[in-house]
């Protein structure tokens, strides 16, 4: 099948149902009855093998991943398919949350690869319950927000961490925060943190008593530092009463994203969504070291291995404003750039004559898309997404609308940002 079979390719794209999810978000966004049956999470548009959007070719759905095995030239680029050895290099999600996704960090290309390896001499299923690494691929990833958007990334500063555990009174782990006090660096928060995963049962049950009556109590309630942390101890720990990420808020970062600004998230970097719907992108892997707040495997020794233990420095992302209404998300991903468009009637927006492979998604209003020699042109409403493909000529969108791209940086791009 060559390259000229390839165009605007419409995608279908498969919704994960996690407990997590929201009964709204996705469902409204797709025009679905609201609420849905099920809490539905994640919207996959992208060629993972766990859930690969499709499309119609000759008449019939075929999955992306193998319409893009037939041709990886005339679907990628030439430049993109040699790059990531002929395959799609990023998954892009619409991710609802309505309760805190797990405590997570992800590794890094190297120990992703040796972990997958690894594994599979163990002869453990790819799809098993207890198993880690289900590719060997890092997982880099961008989150922009649709809504408000809660969420915990990086670890504070160690003298606000000590600030927060003296003023919340926890005599169940007394000897640790004495520890971590003598030592408040990253080595004495890694000591710190590894000490806390480790507690039994028992003194976590103690810990999570005494933190949601801390949180529960009407002291510093009017602190505006103090009152986020107060109330995410006590949404947390209603939840998980028994579990050590009900002190997550406390040493992680919260952050409230505003629509259209995002955070990055690199290897290594402890943190947890906990409410609001997004865009995210991130590299076309699916590999997650969980510490907490979830029913699924935990793997605590590998989680502790990969964790980055000094504070986080910058957690929001820069934007770059280009021309024609388009905002780009500046991060270091090799695997992808996330841009914004804003298209008004009186401003089309015109692509760049070379690129690689592009997915857009429409979050808002409707639109239509054209090659520029007029031989293809087709809408695209709300909810709605498009595949285009590197072999297209330039194209240019009319209309209405807000749609999220993602696509595969090439060398120019990245020197630009």
């Amino acid at each position: 099948m060559g390259s000229d079979m390839y165009g605007f390719l419409p995608l279908f794209n498969k919704i994960q149902e996690y407990t997590w999810g929201s009964y709204r978000d996705i469902a409204g966004l797709l025009g679905l009855p609201v609420p849905s049956p099920v809490p539905q999470a994640e919207l996959w548009m992208g060629a993972h093998p766990k859930a690969p959007s499709e499309v119609f070719l000759r008449g019939e759905r075929v999955p992306l991943n193998a319409v893009i095995e037939r041709d990886p030239s005339g679907v990628l680029g030439a430049w993109a398919a040699k790059r990531f050895s002929g395959e799609l290099p990023f998954l892009f999600k619409v991710l609802a949350a309505a309760s805190p996704l797990s405590i997570q960090a992800h590794p890094d290309l190297d120990q992703a690869r040796r972990g997958f390896e690894r594994e599979n001499k163990k002869n453990i299923p790819v799809d098993a319950y207890d198993r880690s690494y289900r590719d060997q691929n890092h997982k880099p990833e961008i989150l922009c927000a649709l809504t408000e958007f809660w969420t915990m990334s990086g670890f504070r500063p160690f003298n606000r961490m000590l600030e927060i555990l003296d003023v919340m009174t926890l005599r169940s782990i007394g000897r640790e925060i004495k520890a971590f006090k003598k030592r408040p660096d990253t080595s004495g928060l890694k000591t710190f943190f590894h000490s806390l995963l480790s507690l039994p049962k028992d003194r976590v049950a103690s810990l999570g008593r005494e933190a949601l009556k801390w949180a529960g109590s009407v002291a510093g309630e009017t602190d505006a530092f103090f009152e986020p942390i107060k109330r995410w101890v006590g949404r947390i720990g209603t939840r998980y009463p028994s579990d050590i990420g009900i002190l997550s808020p406390a040493l992680l970062n919260l952050v409230l994203l505003k629509p259209g600004e995002a955070m990055y998230t690199p290897a290594g970097v402890l943190h947890a969504y906990l409410e609001g719907c997004g865009i995210e992108l991130m590299a076309n892997s699916d590999n997650v070291l969980r510490g907490g707040l979830t029913d699924k495997f935990i793997d605590i020794p590998e989680l502790l291995r990969t964790v980055r233990y000094e504070p986080a420095s910058s957690i929001q992302v820069a934007t770059i404003e280009r021309e024609q209404g388009e905002t780009l998300y500046d991060t270091p991903a090799d695997e992808f750039i996330l841009s914004k468009i804003t298209l008004k009637k009186s401003k089309p927006y015109k692509s760049v004559s070379k690129r690689s492979v592009e997915i857009l998604l429409c979050t808002h209003g409707s639109c239509s898309y054209t090659t520029l020699d007029g031989e293809y042109e087709h809408a695209l409403k709300k909810g709605e997404s498009v595949l285009v493909c590197s072999s297209m000529p330039e194209y240019e969108i009319q209309g209405d609308a807000v749609l999220f791209k993602a696509f595969v940086p090439l060398p120019e791009d990245t020197a630009s940002l």
